[in-house]
Parts: structure tokens; C-alpha cells; sequence
């Protein structure tokens, strides 16, 4: 399932007043420079001695004569500028120094002060950097240029080259005021316990926290798990302003009283900074924050038309507004073509930056632009070898997440959190993992993992995964119950409501009731009858419960392809898979096949349509097909699985066996092995050998309801008429496909008395 509350929430520390003072080793630089100008002219030496003095103004009178009579001199024009900085005349200064730059692009005092000033307006931010960038590879010791740099970085939301600076400057007994930048700025990228240390080294140094700082600490405080406390702090700075630091106030706190579990009064604190447009940013951000944690796609929506907003009244945003924007708007199915067009944006200013590809990757593979092989491709380039920063392994973790877990992820997730990255939803991608497996005692580890943090002790999506551990385990009613249990939760949380009762019309089905299991999705459908995924689903049920037509399924699929161009669903699988080959539909088998090589019943769909025209060609796909699905799991039985299915259909009985042995030799005690195994037997009529099989199942998992009810059939099968009775009887009592368990029962006593010349009472009538 697609992740919501969990995904990156990123706030830019622009505007946060972060700015670093000169510091002593720049008034050094600039000392130094009014002691060296013994060779230049007289009236350049008057210029500085006038600063000397202090005399600033005089200063400025004179080193403007001096540039207008010695134009080319670069020690008048350093003067100029060093003057206009100190008249806090930054425009003036910054022009200065470009001019001192363009003769000496070298110019150590030059560069450090436009580093410098590039704290003081964001279109600065960049070539400040790029100032500091060269200064450090002069002077790569200079801790204070470093530390600078590190700030503008994470005023351009650079967070991860902002944080691989503050990691080295940390480590030199930094100022107070660079751990206070520093705090701030990695709070502000998501690394709320690093952040909050930093505060508290900060405070035990004696440091006051205050202004827009307070606002990150209570950030700090809301993110390590002290939701109350930050609302308290922020409570006390709240007024009536709507100033700048009065907005940001007014955002943070509405989040805050969220996480203490107070939304009507998060709500309440954000009223008034609707339709004022300064106030854009901060009040999508919390009602964003909002709306995914409650589970209100109105909120989410109103957040993203003020991104939208936003973005249309900045025609050239820069990189932190771009990357937060569409770190927002890809959490929003319909927005993900935009958000995509954002990143791809972003990606043209920072072209080695890896996260950005990443999720510029995960939106192509959402959006159907990439299939399986690609995918796999690209990311494993992306994701191997793991940055050895910690910044950009949590920003990595964190544009993992919304992708649909993949294989050969699950050793990247574990390096991750043993690196130390704290985005605890991996765990829960891990336990995603372990269940495809079969690996329940792994999944339950995973998820008690994720449980224990305070995004997953609030998340009830582990409950859906262990309603599916208990279906799988054949305990229906258990997963039944548990989902219930989660709707009467009375979570607003539509995602959750949309899985619990999807899984709910899943164990209806297995039971047997399919009647149910449609009046599920009909309930979905009377308040979501535009969502195609909901209508595959329900067709897929309703067809295989013969309750509709192969042309009205086909039609709802024809419905999908013409208002979901290249874009896939499980749903679709499902129903495409269910339906009979058909000839017209093989480009659709192709593509599904490709962007899913493992869904077994597509790929027997394209051989059989392929079979339908050339069975040459048709065994040669069963070649290839199989090859690749042994490249992608060489060591288990699925590919064996993939290849018996697919003889199977091509009748190959020999090539099938030997497939499903060798499945089995990989994989003795897999129940999906044993189960299909025994099916085969089954439909080959070799039914001693299929019940040994299905004898296997229970002794590894005796409440397996598919195989008691596969015993019974066989047991009927082989006319055992008594023991098919009672093993049908005994599952109608558990409740397990107890429908289904009904009818047989009936028609093997009809059965049983006409084979003894006696008229059933039912059929007297």
C-alpha cells in the first residue's frame, strides 16, 4: 500500500534569519588588507586609514574618488567595498566585490564576504556558494566559511551537502552561533534528534533560544516525540501579528497540537492565515501535514492548489521551493504528473544530485513510464554503493519509501536503518517483503520495529499487515475480525478505510461468499464511483463469482486503458489475468508482462495468445520468459513456478512437472509450491499423488482452508462420498467457505442417494 503521513515533509529554513555575523577571522582578512596597502597610491592609503580610524564614511567619499581616478585598481575598489559593507550598504558591497571578483577571482577576502553576504537575500544564495566553494579550496581549514556554507546550503534546501559541512565544522568546537544555524538546519531537513541535541548543546552553553529559532526548537521537540511541550512553547510566543514570524508561529503550532492529538484546534490556529498570500507556504505545509496524518484528501488538495499558487506567482523558483512543492504534490495521485515536471526541473539545476533522480524515478514508475527491467536498472545505480553522508543516506530512505517494495531493495532497507537513518517506515517495507516470502516471523519482528516509533505507534497500516499474515496462514476470521476492528477504529483515514475493506471483501471470497465480498466494493463505490481501481476489482470478483459477463468485464478494462493510458494497477492484473486470452489484447499482455515480470497469470495469457497464432514461437517465449525470471530470483522457486504455468498452458505436461520438482527441490516446505503442485495433480487426475501433497500443506499449516477444502474435493473425487462429508461439514462449522462448503455437501448427498435409487426430498417438489 502506498505510503501517506510517512512520506518527506521537508520544510526550507528560508527567511528564518539565520545569518552569521562577520566573525573575527573576516575583520582579520579585512585588517590585513588595510595593513598591505604600503604600495598603492596615496589616496588609497588615505581611504584605509580612514577605516582604521572607523571614519566609514570618510572612507567611502574617498575610496570613490580613488576607483573613479584609478579604475583598474583593485586594492581602491576592495577598500569600496569593505566601506559600503560596513554602512550596511549590502547591495552596494556585493556589486563591489563582483567588480574585485572579475580581477581576481582569487581575491580571499572577496570571496569570503560574498559568502557571506549570500545570507542576506535568496537570489545571493547560489553564487555565495559558489564563492565559498572556491574560498574552501584555498583555504579548506577555515572553519567559519565552511560553517557559512553549510547555511546556504540549507537556505536552498541543499540539506544534504549543507549537513556533510555541518558534520565536519561539529567536530571543531564550533561558535554558538554555528551550532545554533546548525540545530536549526537540521531540524529543518528532518533529522529531529540531531536537531534537538544541537539545541541542548547549544542551551548548556548558556545560549538562549529565541525569535525564529524558538520556532525550529519546538519543531525539534514536535519531531523527537514531545508534541505538548513545542505546542506550550509556541503557545507562548502566539499573538496577533501576522508578520512573517507570526505566520510560521501559527503553522508549527497547528502541527504541533496535531501530533497532541488536538486537529479541531489546529484547525482553529490556521484560520486566519487563509487568503493572505504571504502566508502561502507555511499554511499549505501544515494543512498538508493535516490532511495526510487525518486522512482528509480535502485538506491535501487545498495545500497543493497553494503550492500551485505559489509556484505561478514565482515564474522562476528556486531549488527549495521547487523540491518542496514536489515533495508535496507527488503524495497526490492526480498531481504526480506535475510534481514530476517540478523534479525534473530540479534535476537541470543540481544534475548530480541522486535523490532528485530517485524520485523522479519512483514518479515514472507510479505514472506507468518505466517498466519492472528499467526500473530495476536505474535504481540499482542510484541505490549502489549507499553516500557514505548520513544526511543523504535519510534522504535516500526517504525517497525509497513511496515506492512499492521491491526484492532487491530489502538488503538496501536493512543498511539503511543500521546506518543509523531514522525513517522508520522502511521496517515496514521490510515486513512488506518478509510476507511475499511467506516469512511471517521476520514480518512480525519488521512491524513490531515500526510500531515502536512514534509514526508507527500511531499508524494503523501494521494492522493491515497482519490481517494479511493471518489470511495467509488460512485464519480468516481472525484477519475478518482484525479488519473490522480497524474500521470501527472510525479512522477518517480514507486509504486505511479503502485497504481494511478491500481485505475484508478478499476474506469473504476465500470464504466463499462472494455476495459479500461485492457488497463490500459496492459500499466503496456508492462514495468513490470514479475510482476505475475499485470498479477492476469488484468486475474481478464478480466475474470469477459468475455474477458478470467476459464482455462486461472486458468493457471495464477497455475503460481503464482509455482513461489510464500506460499506467497499472494489481487491480488490473487481477482482472486481465482472470479473463481468457484474447488475441486483440496481446500488446496489453506485453506490456503488463514487462512492467510486472512475476504476476504469473498475464504471462500465461501472452503465451496462449502468442500459442493462438505460432506454438514455435509461443515455446520460445516460455524460454525467455523463464531465463528472465531465473535472473531475477536464481535461488527460488518462483521462476519454476512462472515456467510450469506457462507449459502447462501450452499443454507441455513433462516440461510442467519437471518445473514444479524443481520448484519443490528449492522450496520442500513452501506452501505456494505445494498447493500449485497439488492443484496440477489435481487437474491431471493423478489424484493419490495430489493428496499426499495437500496432506503436506496441513502438516505445515493445519488451518490451510484451501487445502481442506482441496482434501474434500479429492476425497469426493476418488468416492470417498462419507469422508468428503464430514471434511465439508467440518469446515462449514469453522465458518471457513462455509457457502461453498454447503453447496458441496448438498450435492454429494444428492449424489450418494441416487447412486442408492432414492429421490432427494429437495427435488420432490
Amino acid at each position: 500500500m502506498a505510503p501517506r503521513s510517512w512520506t518527506t515533509r521537508l520544510v526550507y529554513s528560508l527567511g528564518l534569519g539565520l545569518m552569521l555575523s562577520s566573525g573575527p577571522a573576516l575583520l582579520s582578512l579585512e585588517t590585513a588588507a588595510v595593513q598591505a596597502q604600503q604600495a598603492v597610491p596615496r589616496l588609497v592609503r588615505q581611504g584605509y586609514s580612514r577605516l582604521g580610524d572607523n571614519q566609514v564614511d570618510a572612507a567611502v567619499d574617498i575610496f570613490e574618488r580613488a576607483v573613479k581616478q584609478y579604475p583598474n585598481l583593485v586594492e581602491a575598489k576592495l577598500g569600496l567595498a569593505i566601506a559600503y559593507r560596513r554602512l550596511g550598504r549590502d547591495q552596494a558591497a556585493w556589486n563591489t566585490y563582483q567588480e574585485v571578483l572579475s580581477q581576481e577571482p582569487d581575491n580571499r577576502l572577496a570571496l569570503k564576504t560574498v559568502g557571506l553576504l549570500g545570507g542576506f537575500r535568496p537570489e545571493w544564495q547560489a553564487p555565495g556558494i559558489e564563492a565559498l566553494d572556491r574560498f574552501l579550496s584555498l583555504e579548506p581549514g577555515d572553519v567559519d566559511a565552511r560553517a557559512q556554507r553549510a547555511l546556504l546550503y540549507g537556505y536552498q534546501g541543499r540539506f544534504q551537502e549543507s549537513l556533510a559541512d555541518y558534520e565536519v565544522v561539529l567536530q571543531q568546537n564550533p561558535s554558538a552561533d554555528v551550532l545554533l544555524g546548525s540545530a536549526q538546519i537540521y531540524t529543518y531537513s528532518g533529522d529531529f534528534v540531531r536537531g534537538l541535541e544541537l539545541f541542548n548543546r547549544y542551551q548548556s552553553g548558556g545560549g538562549t533560544i529565541k525569535d525564529n529559532a524558538l520556532i525550529a526548537y519546538a519543531r525539534a521537540l514536535r519531531g523527537s516525540g514531545n508534541p505538548v511541550q513545542a505546542a506550550q512553547i509556541l503557545e507562548g510566543q502566539l499573538g496577533g501579528d501576522l508578520n512573517e514570524q507570526g505566520v510560521q508561529i501559527r503553522s508549527e503550532l497547528a502541527q504541533a497540537y496535531l501530533d497532541a492529538g488536538r486537529p479541531v484546534e489546529a484547525m482553529t490556529v490556521l484560520e486566519p492565515l487563509r487568503n493572505i498570500p504571504s502566508a502561502r507556504l507555511p499554511l499549505a505545509r501544515a494543512l498538508n501535514e493535516i490532511g495526510q496524518d487525518q486522512g482528509l484528501p480535502e485538506l491535501v488538495q487545498e495545500a497543493a492548489a497553494l503550492y500551485r499558487n505559489e509556484l505561478q506567482n514565482n515564474p522562476n523558483p528556486n531549488g527549495s521551493l521547487l523540491r518542496e512543492a514536489a515533495d508535496v504534490l507527488s503524495g497526490s495521485p492526480a498531481d504526480r504528473p506535475f510534481a514530476l515536471d517540478l523534479y525534473r526541473r530540479l534535476a537541470q539545476q543540481l544534475p548530480a544530485d541522486r535523490v532528485v533522480a530517485l524520485r523522479i524515478l519512483v514518479l515514472e514508475s507510479q505514472l506507468g513510464q518505466v517498466d519492472s527491467a528499467q526500473l530495476g536498472q536505474r535504481l540499482a545505480s542510484l541505490v549502489s554503493p549507499l553516500p557514505a553522508g548520513r544526511a543523504e543516506q535519510r534522504a535516500l530512505a526517504q525517497a525509497l519509501v513511496p515506492l512499492e517494495p521491491r526484492p532487491e531493495l530489502l538488503p538496501v532497507y536493512q543498511q539503511l536503518l543500521n546506518s543509523g537513518v531514522d525513517v522508520p517506515f522502511l521496517n515496514f517495507r521490510i515486513a512488506q517483503l518478509a510476507i511475499e516470502r511467506n516469512d511471517f516471523a521476520s514480518a512480525e519482528v519488521a512491524l513490531a520495529a515500526y510500531q515502536s516509533t512514534a509514526a508507527g505507534a500511531k499508524d494503523l497500516a501494521p494492522q493491515l499487515l497482519y490481517a494479511e499474515i493471518e489470511r495467509r496462514l488460512g485464519r480468516f476470521e481472525d484477519s475478518a475480525n482484525r479488519y473490522i476492528a480497524v474500521l470501527n477504529t472510525g479512522t477518517s483515514d480514507q486509504e486505511v478505510q479503502l485497504a481494511a475493506l478491500q481485505g475484508l471483501a478478499g476474506i469473504r471470497l476465500s470464504q466463499g461468499r462472494p455476495d459479500e465480498a461485492i457488497g463490500l466494493y459496492d459500499r466503496l463505490l456508492a462514495t468513490n464511483p470514479t475510482d476505475l481501481k475499485l470498479l477492476l476489482a469488484r468486475t474481478s470478483i464478480a466475474y470469477n463469482a459468475d455474477l458478470a459477463t467476459k464482455a462486461e468485464a472486458q468493457s471495464v478494462v477497455s475503460r481503464w486503458l482509455q482513461q489510464r493510458p500506460g499506467q497499472t494497477t494489481p487491480e488490473l492484473y487481477t482482472l486481465v489475468g482472470s479473463l481468457p486470452a484474447e488475441r486483440e489484447w496481446e500488446d496489453l499482455y506485453q506490456a503488463l508482462a514487462a512492467n510486472d515480470p512475476t504476476y504469473r497469470p498475464v504471462q500465461v495469457r501472452l503465451v496462449e495468445t502468442v500459442a493462438l497464432r505460432n506454438r514455435s514461437q509461443a515455446r520460445a517465449l516460455v524460454d525467455r520468459l523463464t531465463r528472465q525470471a531465473q535472473a531475477f530470483s536464481p535461488n527460488r522457486a518462483e521462476p519454476f513456478l512462472l515456467e510450469a504455468d506457462l507449459s502447462e498452458a501450452l499443454n507441455d505436461t513433462s516440461r510442467a512437472t519437471k518445473a514444479y520438482e524443481a520448484a519443490l527441490v528449492r522450496e520442500p516446505a513452501s506452501i505456494e509450491v505445494l498447493s500449485a503442485f497439488g492443484g496440477y495433480r489435481f487437474r491431471r487426475r493423478q489424484l493419490p499423488e495430489a493428496e499426499s501433497l495437500y496432506t503436506q500443506v496441513l502438516s505445515y499449516r493445519p488451518t490451510d482452508l484451501g487445502a481442506q477444502q482441496s482434501l474434500a474435493e479429492l476425497a469426493a473425487a476418488q468416492g470417498r462420498k462419507i469422508d468428503a462429508l464430514v471434511q465439508f461439514d467440518d469446515l462449514r462449522r469453522s465458518g471457513g467457505n462455509s457457502g461453498n462448503a454447503s453447496l458441496r455437501m448438498r450435492q454429494i448427498q444428492e449424489d450418494f442417494l441416487k447412486q442408492r435409487g432414492f429421490q432427494p426430498a429437495w427435488e420432490r417438489f
